[in-house]
């Protein structure tokens, strides 16, 4: 199966994960909806949707620009509809928008705390029901979160507690939605990288520039996003995916050309466990 023809409807798809999982669909003749708030340059964050569009159009694929606000339901009910007008339909929703602040609990404003719980929770919520009309027309249906697996250790609570609850309430969704829709087929699935992933947000949030030289590039996301929504949506839901676990399982063996500096050892992520191991190749 390919995405020749599909359409893949993308929040936060302007920079990052979400343009890497765009232009990935463009190889194969995709239609993609970017749609974000990045109407306008942001003053530390390189793209646009326009910039974006420019991009997956070169790469091979179809692009619709669309601003939008997961924050505002108008906005993304308007965007589906749109979508749908354009292309026919909607069969990819990928909820890749999300907020993060990995701050203490005395450090946490109410105002941040307010911002992820609002993106990441309800966004993902409401941006998923407002898909689910179109996904239902198409032929193989797919949802892709990007959140991790729920992982109850303490370790990934303290010391950002705000933003774990966050993530986990975007993976709840995930697992409460692959049940409920099941039987109509439409499937819901999450993602997360094993290691960092080099973004310009992250390297705007980050302390030390530095840890991007110990991160993989967004492109280990989107090959690994491209390996499940090609997948028949009734034989795959409710899974949560570690990115390079799920590509060994496809054959790859060497993860070597997704590091940002093949002379540093890749920095480990968030939220998995100890018991679960790095494929060889790394």
């Amino acid at each position: 199966m390919t995405l020749a023809g599909k359409t893949l409807f993308i929040s936060g798809g302007s920079r990052g994960i979400g343009l890497a999982i765009g232009l990935r669909a463009a190889r194969d003749g995709a239609n993609v909806v970017l749609a974000a708030k990045t109407a306008e340059p942001h003053k530390h964050l390189p793209g646009t949707i326009y910039s974006a569009a420019s991009e997956i159009e070169a790469a091979g694929g179809k692009a619709l620009p669309l601003v939008m606000n997961v924050l505002e339901l108008d906005t993304v009910e308007a965007a589906m509809a749109r979508a749908t007008d354009h292309f026919g339909g909607i069969d990819i929703l990928v909820n890749n928008a999300s907020a993060i602040f990995k701050t203490p609990v005395e450090e946490t404003e109410p105002k941040r705390y307010d911002l992820m719980h609002d993106i990441n929770v309800r966004g993902t919520f409401f941006v998923s029901k407002a898909a689910i009309p179109y996904l239902r027309n198409a032929d193989n249906p797919h949802v892709l979160t990007m959140s991790p697996p729920i992982n109850m250790d303490p370790r990934w609570f303290a010391g950002h507690v705000a933003y774990t609850m966050s993530k986990y309430g975007m993976s709840m969704t995930v697992l409460g939605m692959a049940e409920e829709y099941r039987r109509q087929g439409i499937a819901f699935n999450a993602l997360w990288p094993r290691y960092g992933i080099a973004t310009a947000a992250i390297e705007f949030a980050a302390a030390n520039a530095e840890q991007l030289r110990h991160c993989r590039t967004p492109e280990i996301m989107a090959d690994a996003a491209y390996a499940i929504v090609t997948r028949p949506a009734r034989e795959c839901t409710g899974q949560f995916f570690i990115d390079d676990t799920l590509l060994a399982s496809t054959g790859v063996s060497d993860f070597s050309h997704y590091r940002v500096d093949k002379s540093v050892e890749p920095r480990v992520g968030m939220f998995l466990s100890d018991a679960d191991m790095a494929p060889a190749g790394g």
